[in-house]
């Protein structure tokens, strides 16, 4: 089992600002309301790109298919030709030809 960690939520440090009425607790407070902006900011700007990501990744996977079926073409046209070749030389009529 894990254990608790001791951190407050942006809920928690705005509950607190209420409580605490010192200057200072209150500079404390507005940092640490900035850290959870700035977070919260950070986390929607790495949704977009995450977002924009995923929308590389879709594009890639079509560009991927297309080129493994060119590939598998080009393999196909490299492979030499699959005609039975005729044996050379004297047959007496009783060998199939």
């Amino acid at each position: 089992m894990r254990n608790a960690g001791y951190a407050f939520t942006e809920h928690g440090v705005a509950m607190l600002s209420s409580v605490l009425n010192s200057q200072r607790a209150v500079q404390m407070n507005i940092l640490i309301i900035r850290a959870f902006v700035k977070l919260r900011e950070m986390l929607a700007s790495s949704k977009e790109l995450a977002h924009r990501l995923e929308a590389v990744e879709r594009t890639l996977k079509r560009q991927g298919h297309s080129i493994a079926v060119v590939y598998d073409e080009v393999k196909k046209l490299q492979a030499p030709p699959s005609i039975p070749k005729r044996r050379i030389g004297f047959r007496s009529p009783d060998e199939k030809q």
